[in-house]
């Protein structure tokens, strides 16, 4: 094909363009105004995240002569929790992530998000500041908005009559087989978890208010702390956004236990070797960090979602100029 027949537009339009930069322009003064810090951390990296359901993309670099493959980051996260351990205090960053092979109405495998730490604050803290960003940056399209709180368990048992945090591997199957979702996934309880919560659950939550959904199940803890709930079962301290169906953002109480947090990401590096997925190596400077990292609180949120929902956009590649099959 000659290049002069090639489609090179964006598949964005000019609206698209000037929201994203008003959007990044109201996200600077909103952290200015509380004194929280912006940072930049680099993108490339020795060593990458573990979780076996996101994939790091590969690069090769020289470092100090020799070759090396390093990973595009899936998040900021370990650099910053690095800054924080070294007397950062609040920090923001709005920065490009990637994930490999992302890509679809909601997804691209680069993406832009911010992420940002608040050290002795609460979820219930990061939630209340969460909703004045929403406030701020969503008023033109609803006026005010008013989240509420919903926990993993009970948006669960509302939708499929079960219980999540207590189900077998057997009730998760035949829930499945119930709601007419006919995959086998072995012995995979999280996996029968995840599709069902996928299928049934995600997709409703958001439409009257936004929606915090809190205390996952504990497998699900990541890098989160796990508290006990008011049934005395045991969740992860963690809280997602949704809004319209989308999950817009993700949030931890931090776990700042390195021996703890290395025993996840062995875990993790274990069952990938189990699946054949490539063996991560583990960040030694964040677990040498987190003994001097404070209590804290962070959250990432997609900055291409949030312009979805701003400019009732249907589809991601409407908000950016050229998703990765164009770029």
């Amino acid at each position: 094909m000659s290049s002069n027949h090639l489609q090179y537009q964006p598949t964005c339009d000019l609206n698209s363009m000037r929201a994203r930069a008003q959007l990044y322009a109201q996200i600077r003064q909103f952290f200015a105004e509380r004194e929280v810090l912006e940072v930049e951390t680099p993108i490339l990296s020795q060593a990458g995240v573990t979780d076996v359901h996101l994939a790091s993309v590969q690069a090769q670099r020289h470092v100090q002569g020799k070759l090396h493959t390093h990973y595009l980051q899936t998040s900021p996260e370990f650099a910053m929790k690095r800054l924080l351990a070294s007397g950062s205090g609040a920090i923001y960053q709005i920065c490009k992530v990637f994930r490999d092979d992302e890509h679809g109405r909601k997804h691209n495998s680069e993406f832009t998000m911010l992420e940002w730490y608040r050290p002795q604050f609460s979820l219930k803290d990061l939630m209340f500041e969460v909703t004045d960003l929403l406030n701020l940056t969503l008023k033109q399209r609803f006026g005010e908005v008013r989240p509420t709180v919903l926990s993993y368990k009970h948006a669960f048992m509302d939708r499929l009559d079960l219980n999540p945090l207590q189900a077998s591997l057997q009730q998760l199957k035949d829930c499945c087989h119930r709601v007419g979702l006919h995959l086998d996934l072995g012995d995979d309880r999280l996996g029968y978890i995840d599709l069902l919560f996928s299928h049934f659950v995600e997709p409703s939550l958001g439409f009257d208010a936004p929606v915090f959904l809190t205390d996952f199940p504990p497998e699900l803890a990541s890098l989160a702390k796990t508290r006990t709930d008011d049934d005395g079962e045991l969740v992860a301290a963690r809280f997602e956004l949704y809004i319209e169906g989308l999950e817009l953002a993700n949030a931890y109480d931090e776990l700042i236990d390195a021996t703890v947090l290395r025993s996840r990401f062995e875990a993790d590096n274990a069952e990938r070797a189990q699946l054949g997925l490539h063996v991560m190596p583990i960040d030694e400077y964040l677990l040498a960090a987190l003994p001097n990292m404070p209590e804290c609180s962070g959250i990432a949120l997609g900055i291409d979602r949030l312009l979805m929902i701003a400019t009732e956009q249907m589809r991601l590649e409407q908000v950016i100029s050229f998703p990765a099959q164009l770029a």
